[in-house]
């Protein structure tokens, strides 16, 4: 059953596309790879599929979802690791779409906030000051948020980068967690042999679509040099998309 529908989709700012013309079906329950160079388009994607950027031109209609049935981790979290704030009250973030602000925890939320700081492996660390995490300490907290949120539809993006070799694999398993429980996940990623590996479904963009299939379709050797020619011939001069006017 189709969650997600790109129709003709173009992405851009200041009416300067990232992405062009877009269209696919992304179906309940899929793991989802999207593959593609720096600056291919891919975190400008996930902001239009978030809900926070707004399409130049096309569509995005999620069925059956709305703000609340999506997690989103961007590629950099807009987080001051200075404010004092543990681990545990980052965490419980996760609940403000459904409980509101102002809304108090439960003794049930409780539970659902330890349960998501364990599934992570940072048991003993809820009152740590986030300042003081490393890297992938700091990752798997924002991880236990997106558990905690228990959406439908979770956006990761390079949610891998910059961290051990343990903490990713744990994180993946993690991913694979949610996939088996039927839950719907794109993930942006670089590393096309993980992907390979653990993604059974890929998108590969350069700002216009290359491929979207099976991954072992997708992910050819033809497919991957024409992706990087795309995106090193984008003209970032060029100019604003005609289709605005739309």
């Amino acid at each position: 059953m189709p969650q997600l529908r790109l129709q003709n989709l173009t992405l851009g700012y200041d009416r300067h596309p990232a992405v062009h013309h877009l269209d696919g079906i992304v179906n309940d329950g899929a793991l989802l790879a999207v593959v593609g160079p720096n600056g291919a388009g891919k975190s400008t994607l996930f902001k239009a599929i978030a809900g926070t950027l707004k399409p130049l031109a096309g569509s995005i209609k999620r069925d059956g979802i709305d703000g609340r049935g999506i997690a989103y981790l961007p590629q950099v979290p807009d987080i001051d690791r200075s404010f004092p704030i543990g681990v545990y009250d980052m965490v419980a973030m996760g609940l403000w779409r459904s409980r509101g602000v102002l809304g108090g925890i439960a003794g049930k939320d409780h539970r659902a906030i330890e349960a998501a700081i364990a599934a992570v492996g940072l048991t003993g660390f809820e009152r740590r000051p986030i300042g003081t995490l490393s890297g992938g300490q700091m990752q798997r907290m924002l991880f236990a948020r997106l558990v905690a949120q228990d959406a439908r539809l979770i956006l990761l993006d390079e949610p891998f980068a910059a961290i051990d070799a343990r903490t990713s694999a744990e994180l993946l398993a993690l991913v694979q967690r949610w996939h088996g429980e039927g839950r719907t996940v794109l993930a942006a990623l670089h590393d096309v042999d993980l992907v390979r590996t653990a993604f059974p479904e890929t998108l590969l963009l350069a700002r216009e679509p290359v491929a979207w299939g099976p991954t072992g379709d997708v992910l050819t050797i033809g497919n991957l040099n024409k992706a990087r020619r795309m995106c090193e011939a984008f003209d970032e001069a060029a100019e604003a998309c005609a289709v605005a006017a739309e």
